[in-house]
């Protein structure tokens, strides 16, 4: 018997370009959207509000202004508290992304993804970190109906933004070869077509020119690639496409750090670690976060490299259904080894 060729959702609406959010009142007129809420968080709701209202002069919208801090009852109540609309909005980092895309979920409605930064792929994947009884958890949702990246705006995010971004976007080569690995050892099957793309995602990225990391060429390429990532995830019904033992060390250092920092930083660091456990393109990852200035900048933020060491033992515990590299003890020593031995780790870890 044949195996059926599946159906996996991509986004409707693609705008990553100059101007972007300036058109997303015709956007959603092309959709036939006749009302919207859109969600901010405090920053966004100031600096972008005024502009996105005008854009959406023939469009009925209400706008929601959300702290951080919300978990996912409190989510819940607030998606089944708003009236039912056509479309549901966020705008803004990582937080307020995820936010929306739950309520939209939730709700079954339509979501449109408009980013205010590059610093995770979180705008394009099927999935969503939330809060759940007081611990950061990923739980499922939908790939948007659309993303805007409106590349002005990007640019002038901070230079931080952009390199956990980098941080993120590169961990797809370790990730990918996590999941090969736990094929090998009879732990997963790696859907080919999934693999494929989030590979080409990286790859195409990684010949970027990478001379100024502002650039909006740079950006573009970022941010497409992300997105492919994004729709790997949704192909593949899991986040192994771009998710291995370099996130399971971040996810252990947000339980353990007395001061964590971003999640595509943490994964970065974590991902050159974990390139030179596996052997795999380990200088090519190297060369990509010297010429980006991702370890200038992770120098000055005084790593701890015991808290780096404690995640690394503490990540098979993270997802003990999967099998890393890191689920293998011979390879979590060398893991260990090479965080208190390697020249460059030396220099950015105290």
């Amino acid at each position: 018997m044949l195996s059926p060729v599946t159906s996996v959702p991509i986004p409707a609406i693609l705008e990553i370009k100059n101007g972007a959010v300036t058109r997303l009142g015709h956007i959603l007129k092309k959709h036939d959207f006749s009302n919207a809420v859109i969600i901010f968080d405090d920053f966004t709701y100031e600096t972008f509000k005024d502009n996105v209202i005008i854009s959406l002069h023939t469009i009925e919208v209400d706008t929601v202004v959300m702290p951080s801090n919300l978990d996912i009852q409190d989510l819940i109540k607030k998606a089944f508290a708003m009236p039912r609309y056509d479309v549901v909005i966020a705008m803004g980092g990582g937080s307020i992304i995820d936010y929306g895309k739950y309520i939209a979920y939730s709700r079954r409605s339509p979501f449109i993804s408009i980013p205010t930064s590059a610093s995770n792929d979180g705008f394009a994947s099927s999935n969503c970190s939330i809060h759940v009884e007081g611990k950061k958890t990923t739980v499922p949702a939908k790939v948007p109906f659309g993303i805007i990246a409106d590349l002005e705006i990007i640019q002038h995010a901070p230079e931080h933004l952009i390199l956990a971004g980098i941080g993120d976007l590169i961990s797809n080569i370790t990730a990918l070869y996590d999941w090969e690995f736990e094929e090998k050892n009879g732990a997963s099957h790696v859907n080919a077509f999934a693999s494929m793309l989030s590979k080409k995602a990286v790859n195409s990225f990684i010949r970027t020119p990478m001379t100024d990391i502002k650039n909006s060429i740079f950006l573009k390429e970022l941010i497409s690639s992300a997105t492919m990532g994004g729709i790997a995830t949704a192909i593949s019904g899991n986040s192994s496409p771009i998710s291995g033992s370099e996130h399971l060390i971040s996810h252990a250092l947000d339980k353990i750090s007395v001061k964590p920092q971003m999640h595509g930083i943490q994964v970065g660091v974590a991902t050159y670690i974990m390139a030179n456990v596996q052997n795999h393109r380990a200088l090519r990852i190297k060369k990509v976060f010297e010429r980006t200035g991702f370890f200038d900048y992770v120098k000055g933020l005084g790593l701890q490299k015991e808290e780096y060491v404690e995640a690394i033992k503490m990540a098979p515990s993270i997802k003990p259904n999967r099998y890393t590299f890191l689920h293998d003890e011979s390879y979590q020593q060398k893991a260990i080894l090479f965080v208190r031995e390697d020249d460059l780790l030396q220099e950015i870890f105290q």
